[in-house]
């Protein structure tokens, strides 16, 4: 891979890279898109990293849909697929772990710890692995996305991290591959996620800006849904990720299934 990504830059060519767990849907493909944009050649990896999985968590039921994100990635005209195993990522006696303090500290660090050195170690070895000039992540995981920035600038990397919108289905609810997870029922009850956000930015964009009051309007939808079970809810800097900010973060377990979401409360929430 990494032979391959220096030949094209040596042509002059420009590479994106588009970091993914496979289990591929409009929402990743809508980063694929942006890199094609933006890039000659653009490099798709799908691996589902074992470092950012708790010892409770779903790493042995991730969906995974191989043949299916290999067509769609052709048929989006990408160049290549980095589809590495877990021994050549982590080979025997592989002991190196990163860590980003500050912003990987809060709300995601303390509900999963050592979730975020999973993913920024990952995310450097990608980064050597391919070289990338860009890199696109999704702003749903917008904490991920702030550590990978800082993650990419403190350690000069040179790799310009592009954050791009969160993709939703018609009813608010962003696109997940844990979504799969959801059953009927609790589908229905997953909008209430992008109901509470839309409520609280509604009431900001009306003038209501005591932080507080809109952090309680969010609780009051999820709590009125009896599948909800709220892990957090802030309004925190969307840089260091605590309070005060308008960044209102969501976790919310709806069943079994933990799904994570997020909206600037001073921007209209779309749709």
């Amino acid at each position: 891979m990494l032979e391959t990504s220096r030949r094209w830059r040596r042509e002059g060519d420009s590479v994106g890279l588009v970091p993914t767990m496979g289990a591929l849907h409009a929402g990743h493909m809508s980063l694929v898109e942006r890199a094609c944009q933006d890039n000659t050649k653009v490099v798709v990896s799908v691996f589902v990293n074992p470092l950012q999985f708790g010892p409770a968590e779903d790493l042995d039921r991730y969906p995974a849909t191989p043949q299916r994100d290999l067509d769609l990635l052709r048929s989006a005209g990408v160049a290549a697929v980095y589809m590495p195993s877990a021994e050549t990522m982590y080979p025997a006696g592989a002991t190196t772990r990163i860590q980003v303090h500050g912003v990987a500290e809060p709300l995601e660090g303390e509900a999963r710890p050592g979730h975020f050195e999973g993913v920024a170690t990952v995310v450097a070895k990608l980064f050597n692995a391919i070289e990338p000039d860009r890199a696109y992540f999704g702003q749903k995981d917008a904490q991920q996305a702030a550590v990978v920035k800082r993650l990419a600038r403190d350690l000069d990397t040179g790799v310009e991290v592009c954050i791009c919108p969160t993709v939703r289905e018609a009813d608010g609810l962003a696109l997940s591959s844990r979504n799969a997870y959801l059953g009927p029922e609790e589908r229905k009850a997953a909008a209430s996620i992008s109901a509470a956000l839309r409520r609280a930015a509604n009431s900001y964009g009306a003038g209501e800006h005591d932080l507080e009051r809109l952090r309680r309007e969010v609780l009051e939808v999820l709590e009125a849904e009896p599948l909800a079970r709220v892990d957090y809810a802030a309004l925190v800097d969307a840089e260091t990720f605590r309070p005060p900010g308008t960044l209102a973060v969501l976790a919310v377990r709806i069943g079994k299934t933990r799904l994570i979401d997020n909206h600037d409360l001073a921007q209209p929430f779309p749709g």
